[in-house]
């Protein structure tokens, strides 16, 4: 018997290999899921992602159940809940980059120091509370974290980003990840500007004309140069 979703399962593990080789994440302590009919497909517990094979991605319904002879990784409830709460998100990707986790183990958000933090869906990427890891209690958090935004870090934990599809997901992982690098390297100077919420507006409403970081194609951008003749 044929297996289902077999190179969207093979994509799952492409991108988790590129989220190490991107240095997003380390090891086998993140977790990504991806949409199909009827639930998600979810990387399986504790596998080292070069020894995952594409029948070990688990096939999970939204009642929590799952399908195969592999666990689904511990942190489920999260990919399931945000799944189920927005349909706007194809894709949930969690890991444990190394500056995204140095602000959240201080339950710092990231501020609007940079326009690029418009990426994400608003004014700041904000820090969900601590809870223990696989917890309902985690995922709660994580999703009010989430609202309005495509990018949360979780205290004393790592970042949660939203995609419309894998690529698009590793891709805001690693902007994420760049932005927190840089605040922190920024926080050694003292206190970086912030730009006010109407400039970040201003900005993702440039975004979304633009398409930024969906491969382009949108509403022309009026500050653009324009092509003679």
């Amino acid at each position: 018997m044929s297996l289902p979703d077999i190179e969207l399962r093979r994509a799952i593990i492409d991108t988790c290999l590129a989220m190490n080789r991107l240095g997003v994440n380390q090891g086998a302590s993140g977790n990504l899921s991806a949409r199909v009919d009827g639930g998600f497909l979810i990387t399986p517990s504790g596998m080292p992602y070069d020894e995952t094979e594409p029948a070990d991605i688990v096939e999970m319904a939204f009642d929590g159940s799952y399908a195969g002879e592999r666990r689904p990784s511990s942190e489920w409830r999260f990919h399931r809940d945000v799944l189920a709460a927005r349909p706007d998100a194809q894709v949930v990707l969690h890991a444990h980059p190394t500056f995204a986790t140095v602000l959240a183990v201080h339950g710092r958000p990231i501020p609007s120091f940079h326009y690029m933090v418009a990426l994400a869906g608003g004014d700041s990427i904000r820090c969900a509370p601590y809870a223990t890891f696989g917890t309902q209690e985690l995922s709660d958090h994580a999703l009010a974290a989430l609202e309005g935004r495509r990018a949360c870090l979780l205290a004393n934990h790592g970042m949660i980003v939203l995609g419309n599809d894998l690529k698009g997901a590793l891709a805001l992982a690693v902007e994420v990840e760049a932005l927190a690098r840089q605040y922190v390297h920024a926080l050694m100077l003292g206190q970086p500007t912030i730009l006010p919420p109407e400039e970040i507006e201003r900005v993702a409403e440039k975004m979304r004309s633009m398409k930024y970081g969906q491969g382009g194609g949108g509403e022309p951008d009026p500050d653009a140069p324009r092509r003679r003749g």
